[in-house]
C-alpha cells in the first residue's frame, strides 16, 4: 500500500509498506478521505506541535473516514483512550494519561490506503454522506466540544476570533445554540465571506490590525458574553480577552506556533473571567453525524480542494498559505 510520511519538517514522502494486519478488537479500514488540519500543519511546517516533537518518520492525518473489510463506511475517532483512567473513568476521555492519537508522536495517521484501527471507535456513516463529510465529522467534534465549554444560552452575544473551519462550524453551532449575535473576525477575505454565509451577523475584516473597536460597535458597545478563539495567534487571543464583558468566558481552541499563549492578568481578573482551554473532543461523534444528517450544520461547503495522495505535498503547501478552508485528501 501507499503511505505518506513526514520524514522532517516539509518533507512528505511517498512510500510503498504492507498493509497492516488487523489485531484483537481493531479493523482493517481502507482509508477514503483525510482533512488536513491546522495541526497537521504545525508538524509539517515545525516538525512539532506544542512540545511533542518528530523523533520519527510519522504519517499524518486524525480527520478521516473510510471503509471496514465488510464494506461498513464508517467516520473514525482518532484519539484511543483507555478507558480505566481516573479521567477517563470521571468521563474525561480527551483527558486520558494513558492516550493514543492518529498523526500525533509514535502514532502514524490516517494519510495511508489502510490502516487497522480499534472497533471502538469506528462510528457507521449514512450512505447520503461522502467520505469526505465523514472526514469531517472530526473539526465538527472538536467544534461541538468547544461549544459546549463554552454553556451558551438562548440571546446571548458570541465572538468568533478565527474563521477557519473550525471557527466557521463554531459559527453554525452558535447559531443552533440561540446565540442573538454573533460576531466573528479573521485576516483573510475569503473566510470573513464564508463566515457571513454560515451565519455570522457581523463578519470583520480585521487585516493585522485589533478589531475590538469594530467588535463593540457591532455589539452596541457591550461586548461578546462568550469570545471563542480559533486561530492560535496573540492578536486574536487578545482581540477576545478585549471583546468579552466582564464575567464572561474566553475559550480557547486555538494552538499558537510557539507553544505560548498569553493575555493581560489585571484584564483576566478586573473583568472575573472563566478561561478555558480545548483539548479535543469527548465522545461527540453521534451528535455530529446527527447534525449534519438533519442539515442542521453544513460541513460539506468548508472543503474546497481536494487533492488525490500522489499530490499530497501540492496539497499542504495550499494548506499551509491559508489560501482555501478545509483541504482534503482522497484516496
Amino acid at each position: 500500500m501507499k503511505s505518506v510520511r513526514l520524514c522532517a519538517p516539509g518533507d512528505l514522502q511517498i512510500q510503498d509498506e504492507p498493509i497492516p494486519v488487523a489485531g484483537k478488537g481493531e479493523k482493517l479500514i481502507r482509508v477514503k478521505a483525510v482533512g488536513i488540519c491546522g495541526s497537521d500543519l504545525h508538524w509539517f511546517s515545525e516538525g512539532a506541535i506544542g512540545d511533542a516533537k518528530l523523533n520519527q518518520p510519522l504519517v499524518l492525518g486524525h480527520e478521516f473516514a473510510g471503509e471496514t473489510e465488510e464494506g461498513q463506511r464508517v467516520a473514525i475517532d482518532p484519539a484511543i483512550s483507555c478507558g480505566h483512567c481516573e479521567f477517563c473513568e470521571h468521563g474525561h476521555p480527551n483527558l486520558c494519561s494513558n492516550m493514543f492519537f492518529a498523526g500525533h508522536g509514535e502514532t502514524d495517521g490516517a494519510l495511508r490506503e489502510y490502516m487497522a484501527w480499534p472497533e471502538k471507535c469506528l462510528f457507521p456513516i449514512p450512505d447520503s454522506f461522502s467520505a469526505a463529510d465523514g472526514a469531517m465529522l472530526e473539526p465538527l467534534g472538536v467544534a461541538i466540544h468547544t461549544v459546549d465549554l463554552g454553556h451558551l444560552k438562548a440571546g446571548m452575544t458570541v465572538g468568533i476570533f478565527g474563521c477557519g473551519p473550525i471557527g466557521l462550524l463554531i459559527i453554525q453551532l452558535a447559531k443552533l445554540s440561540g446565540a442573538a449575535h454573533i460576531v466573528a473576525t479573521d485576516k483573510l477575505h475569503h473566510r470573513v465571506e464564508a463566515a457571513k454565509s454560515l451565519g455570522a451577523d457581523y463578519a470583520i475584516l480585521v487585516a493585522g490590525k485589533q478589531g475590538d473597536g469594530e467588535i463593540r460597535s457591532a455589539t452596541g458597545g457591550r461586548g461578546v458574553d462568550v469570545a471563542f478563539e480559533a486561530a492560535g495567534e496573540q492578536e486574536t487571543v487578545d482581540d477576545a480577552f478585549a471583546a468579552v464583558l466582564p464575567g464572561g468566558k474566553v475559550i480557547l481552541a486555538g494552538i499558537p506556533n510557539d507553544d505560548v499563549t498569553s493575555f493581560s492578568a489585571s484584564t483576566a481578573r478586573r473583568k472575573g473571567l472563566t478561561i478555558k482551554l480545548v483539548r479535543r473532543m469527548k465522545h461527540t461523534y453521534p451528535r455530529a453525524i446527527e447534525l449534519v444528517q438533519s442539515g442542521k450544520v453544513d460541513v460539506s461547503s468548508l472543503i474546497t480542494h481536494r487533492f488525490p495522495l500522489e499530490q499530497v505535498s501540492d496539497a499542504f503547501r495550499l494548506a499551509a498559505r491559508r489560501d482555501g478552508l478545509k483541504i482534503m485528501m482522497e484516496l
